[in-house]
C-alpha cells in the first residue's frame, strides 16, 4: 500500500514524497528527494473521501506516530519556563483562550448566568474568555445572559458525550442549537463506528453536522482517551478536517485520560500538515484535566513549538476548562502584586 511521509527540515518549505502517491485511482510521480511542495496533493485530497476504500486507505497511508518520540518530544517542551513579563503576556492570553465549560446534570439558568458574568469579567482588568461552553438547552439562557458582550456561546451536540444516537437526531439537536443562538457547536464522533474501521459513517456524520451549522463553526470532539493509540488520534485528526471541522478537540472531559500533552501534540501536527496540503487553516482545542496554569501554558508551547504562532490566537486555538480560570486569576494577581489570593477570592465555577 502506498505511503505518506513528509520531510521536516528547520529552515527548508515541507515536503512530502515517494515513489509514487496513489489516492482514489489519482497518481502524483515524486521521485524521492525530490521537493515536492504539499500544494501539489491538494488535489487528491478532495477526492479521499469518493469512496470507503479510498478514506481507508489514505488514513491508513498516513504516517505512524513514534509513540516514544511523541512523549519525550512533549516532555521536553513541557520544561520550558517563561518568566516575568512574557508569563504575564502568556497568562491573559489562555485567559482569552479558555472556553468557560459547565457541563453537568445538574446545572442550571442560575449557574449558567452567573459563568457568563464571570466569562465577560473575570475578575480586575483581566480579558474575557473566548466562550462559553453549555448543553444545547441552555444555549438561549447563555445568548441572553452575555448580550453581545463578544464572548461567544457554545453548545456541545450530537448525544454528548457518547455519540450514540441516530443522525436525524444529531442534526436535529445541532439545528436547534444554532437557531437558539450558538455561535459553535462541539459535537462528538461516533468512536464505536472509528474503531471498528467504519470511517465514511464518520466522516459523513461530520459533513451533515457541519452543514446543519450554518455559519456557526463546528468542533469535532475525538474523544482521545477511547482511541487506543496515537496512530488513531492522527487518522481521526485528519478524517474531522477531510469532513471540515473548523476545530478539531481532544476529549469530553468525561473521559481519561483527555488532553494530554502528546496527543495535543499530535493534534497541532495534524491541523499544521493540513494546511500545507490544503490551505486551510483549522483550530485545536485541548480539553478535560487542564487545571493550573502551568498547564495552560505547557500547551502554549506546544502550539508555538509545533504549529507555530499563527495559531496562538483564540481563534485558532482554545482551552476546555471548568476551573482553568481561577488559577489563571490567581497567578495573575500574584504576578501583580507578589502576593497569592485563596481561592476564596474568586467565585466558583
Amino acid at each position: 500500500m502506498p505511503y505518506l511521509w513528509y520531510a521536516d527540515t528547520p529552515g527548508v518549505p515541507r515536503t512530502w514524497g515517494t515513489t509514487a502517491l496513489r489516492w482514489s485511482g489519482l497518481e502524483l510521480e515524486a521521485l524521492v528527494g525530490d521537493a515536492v511542495m504539499v500544494s501539489t496533493v491538494t488535489t487528491s485530497l478532495t477526492d479521499v473521501a469518493s469512496s470507503d476504500t479510498a478514506l481507508r486507505a489514505f488514513l491508513h497511508g498516513l504516517p505512524g506516530v513514534d509513540r516514544v518520540g511523541a512523549d519525550q518530544r512533549a516532555a521536553m517542551l513541557g520544561t520550558r519556563s517563561i518568566k516575568t513579563t512574557a508569563k504575564a503576556q502568556a497568562i491573559d492570553l489562555a485567559i482569552s483562550m479558555v472556553d468557560l465549560t459547565t457541563l453537568e446534570g445538574a446545572d442550571t439558568a442560575g449557574k449558567v448566568r452567573a459563568m457568563c458574568t464571570k466569562a465577560v469579567r473575570p475578575g480586575g482588568d483581566a480579558p474575557k474568555v473566548a466562550a462559553v461552553c453549555v448543553y444545547p438547552d441552555l444555549v438561549p439562557v447563555a445568548v441572553e445572559a452575555l448580550g453581545g458582550a463578544g464572548v461567544k456561546v457554545a453548545s456541545v451536540a450530537t448525544a454528548f458525550p457518547s455519540g450514540r444516537s441516530s443522525l436525524e437526531v444529531k442534526v436535529a439537536e445541532t439545528t436547534g442549537a444554532v437557531s437558539a443562538g450558538a455561535d459553535e457547536i462541539d459535537m462528538v464522533i461516533d468512536r464505536g463506528a472509528f474503531l471498528s474501521g467504519r470511517y465514511m459513517k464518520v466522516y459523513e456524520e461530520i459533513v451533515a453536522v457541519k452543514a446543519a451549522c450554518g455559519a456557526a463553526h463546528l468542533k469535532v470532539i475525538l474523544e482521545t482517551g477511547e482511541l487506543a493509540t496515537y496512530d488513531n488520534v492522527r487518522r481521526a485528526s485528519w478524517l474531522a478536517m477531510l469532513a471540515g471541522a473548523d476545530f478539531i478537540k481532544t476529549s469530553t472531559g468525561k473521559v481519561s485520560p483527555a488532553a494530554t500533552p502528546p496527543v495535543t501534540l499530535i493534534m497541532l501536527e495534524a491541523v499544521r500538515d493540513f494546511r500545507d496540503a490544503t490551505g486551510r487553516q483549522v483550530g485545536v482545542k485541548p480539553a478535560g484535566g487542564i487545571r493550573t496554569t502551568k498547564d495552560a501554558i505547557k500547551n502554549l508551547v506546544l502550539v508555538n513549538e509545533t504549529a507555530g504562532d499563527d495559531w496562538l490566537t483564540p481563534e485558532w486555538f482554545r482551552l476546555g476548562a471548568s476551573s482553568l480560570l481561577n488559577d489563571l486569576l490567581m497567578q495573575r494577581q500574584k504576578l501583580a502584586t507578589g502576593r497569592y489570593a485563596g481561592p476564596d477570592y474568586f467565585t466558583l465555577d
